[in-house]
C-alpha cells in the first residue's frame, strides 16, 4: 500500500507539467494563432502597494515556461512588463523557447489615447519588455483618462486607427480591444477596416456573459476572460458576491472525481466555453497546476451546474469612471 501511494504522489507530481501540444490554439482573424491558455501578471497597483523591484513576477513567468505556457499577459499600468521581459529573455538565452514560440501580450493604459501617443506608449512598453515586438496590443479600457483623474476628449475609433498604423509597422502582430462591450465593438467594427482579433474581458462563474460571448464567436473575435476565479476564494471575495466558493462541497465533489482542485475545475469549464483563460499567481506550484487541465472533459450535467452560477456579479467595476461617456457597464 505505500508503494501505491508513494507511485501515485511521483505521478501527481509529474502531471503538473503541461504539454504545449496539448493546449488548444486560436485562430484570430488576422491570421496568426493565438494559444489557449496564458499566464496574467496583474497583482494590483504594485506601483503603491508592492516592491515593484521584486522578481516574484520574473520568477512566475519563467516557472510559466518550464510548465508549458507559451501565452503571457502583462499590460502598461500593472507596471510588470520589464519583470515579464526579464523572463522572457532569460529562458530564450537559456535555450527553452525561442521568441517566435511564445505569445506576449500587452495594453495601452488610458492615458495614452490619443493618437500622437500610441506609438510612444508601445515603444515604451517594448523597451521595458525588451522586445522587438509583442503579439497582441491590447486597448485597455475604452476610456481616455489623464493619469491624475481627468477624463479627456478622444473617442477609441480615434484610438483604433493609431493601433493599425502600430500594427503595420510591425510592433504589434495583432491588435484588439479590452473591456469593452457589444455596442462599442459594433461600433468599432462598422467604422474601420480592421476588425479586433481578440477581446479582453471579464470572465467567470459568476460572469459568464453568454451574449457577448456568442456576438464575439459571429465575428471572429477570439475571447481572453481575466479574473478566472471571480469570488471563489473567501479571502478575496466581497460579502454581496454570489456563491460558490471553493469549499462548495458540489465543486469538491466534481475536483475529487478528476483528482483536481476547485480552481482547475473552473478553469477547464471556461476552456469548455473557448474562452482562453489567465489566471494569476505567483506561487510556483499554482503556476504549475493551473495549466494541468487538458487530461479531463467535464460532463453536460456539470457544465449545467457551471452554468447556474452565472449572476452577472461583476468583481471589476471602476465605478469611479461612471462619469466617462466611454463608461462600459452598467452604471449604478
Amino acid at each position: 500500500m505505500f508503494v501505491y501511494k508513494l507511485f501515485m504522489f511521483v505521478l501527481s507530481l509529474s502531471a503538473t507539467v503541461a504539454s504545449p501540444g496539448s493546449i488548444q490554439t486560436f485562430k484570430l482573424n488576422d491570421g496568426r494563432d493565438m494559444p489557449g491558455f496564458g499566464l496574467g501578471t496583474w497583482l494590483g497597483f504594485i506601483s503603491t502597494t508592492r516592491n515593484t523591484k521584486s522578481d516574484e513576477v520574473e520568477n512566475a513567468v519563467k516557472w510559466a515556461i518550464d510548465a508549458g505556457y507559451r501565452h503571457i499577459d502583462t499590460a502598461s499600468i500593472y507596471d510588470t512588463e520589464d519583470q515579464v521581459g526579464n523572463a522572457i529573455n532569460k529562458k530564450i538565452a537559456e535555450g527553452a523557447v525561442k521568441r517566435e514560440d511564445l505569445f506576449v501580450t500587452t495594453k495601452l493604459w488610458n492615458d495614452a489615447h490619443a493618437p500622437y501617443t500610441v506609438l510612444p506608449a508601445l515603444r515604451n512598453s517594448l523597451k521595458k519588455l525588451n522586445l522587438d515586438y509583442v503579439d497582441m496590443y491590447l486597448i485597455h479600457w475604452p476610456i481616455a483618462q489623464y493619469l491624475n483623474g481627468t477624463f479627456y476628449d478622444v473617442d477609441y475609433l480615434e484610438t483604433w486607427e493609431a493601433m493599425i498604423a502600430v500594427q503595420k509597422k510591425g510592433l504589434a502582430k495583432s491588435i484588439g480591444v479590452s473591456n469593452f462591450n457589444i455596442a462599442m465593438l459594433e461600433r468599432l467594427i462598422s467604422n474601420s477596416r480592421v476588425k479586433p482579433a481578440n477581446l479582453q474581458v471579464e470572465i467567470n462563474l459568476n460572469l459568464q456573459q453568454p451574449e457577448l460571448l456568442e456576438y464575439c464567436k459571429e465575428q471572429n473575435i477570439v475571447v481572453t476572460g481575466y479574473t478566472p476565479f471571480g469570488s471563489i476564494f473567501p479571502n478575496r471575495a466581497r460579502i454581496e458576491a454570489p456563491p460558490p466558493r471553493v469549499d462548495d462541497p458540489k465543486l469538491v465533489d466534481i475536483a475529487n472525481k478528476y483528482n483536481k482542485t476547485v480552481p482547475q475545475i473552473v478553469l477547464r469549464y471556461l476552456v469548455e466555453l473557448n474562452i482562453i483563460p489567465i489566471p494569476k499567481t505567483i506561487t510556483k506550484s499554482r503556476v504549475e497546476q493551473n495549466i494541468d487541465i487538458f487530461d479531463f472533459k467535464l460532463t453536460q450535467e456539470e457544465r449545467d451546474l457551471f452554468k447556474s452560477y452565472d449572476k452577472n456579479y461583476r468583481t471589476i467595476e471602476p465605478k469611479m469612471w461612471q462619469e466617462s461617456p466611454y463608461y462600459p457597464f452598467e452604471k449604478k
